[in-house]
């Protein structure tokens, strides 16, 4: 199991762990998580001893990363949330969400083909997976009280639909126009039925 994240970190480790979840992340972009962690220690320019005392397995350094990403989504989703328009904020989100599974390596897929369990991170970080979906409340309840999203969509519904079209855009690749069109579709069905 990973560090404990409870525990304070002296200023160096802070930074090391950082560099080594960066250096983390661009190779598994590059490479998938099948890559070499001596690959990330040479990236984040430390021992391959420091990477195992933040991550002693491969398992939970490929975890920390996705939570990472999760993470950047929550600041995201709440930065959004105080929006002056609502609709556009939720649309935007859920957007912004597809997108990085067109730009980023097919990351969930990829956890699976190397035994990773990506449901394990609910488990490992059950905050910021707490915090995503609170955060996406919020945007789901302003933009229903704005009128722009159907009263009856909750959501389990919402998170669902996000996984199933970025699914549906790692298939569809570099066809903008397919995604484009897919998302206009989905989000016509989340709009009131007696929207003008």
């Amino acid at each position: 199991m990973a560090q404990d994240e409870n525990r304070p970190l002296r200023a160096d480790a802070r930074r090391n762990r950082a560099r080594v979840l960066l250096a983390a992340e661009e190779v598994f972009a590059e490479s998938g998580p099948s890559a070499s962690t001596e690959e990330v220690a040479r990236r984040a320019g430390v021992a391959i001893g420091t990477v195992f005392r933040h991550f002693p397995t491969k398992e939970d350094l490929v975890q920390a990363v996705f939570a990472e990403r999760v993470q950047r989504l929550v600041d995201e989703a709440e930065t959004l949330s105080t929006a002056d328009d609502p609709a556009a904020a939720f649309f935007t989100f859920f957007t912004h969400l597809t997108e990085l599974s067109v730009t980023k390596y097919a990351f969930a897929d990829t956890l699976a083909a190397v035994g990773v369990d990506v449901t394990a991170v609910g488990r490992t970080h059950p905050q910021v997976v707490g915090r995503l979906h609170a955060a996406i409340d919020t945007l789901l309840t302003n933009a229903q009280r704005a009128g722009a999203v159907r009263a009856d969509v909750r959501v389990p519904e919402v998170v669902t639909m996000m996984i199933g079209v970025s699914r549906a855009a790692e298939h569809a690749g570099s066809d903008r126009k397919l995604l484009t069109r897919v998302l206009t579709i989905i989000f016509d069905g989340l709009r009131p039925s007696d929207r003008s």
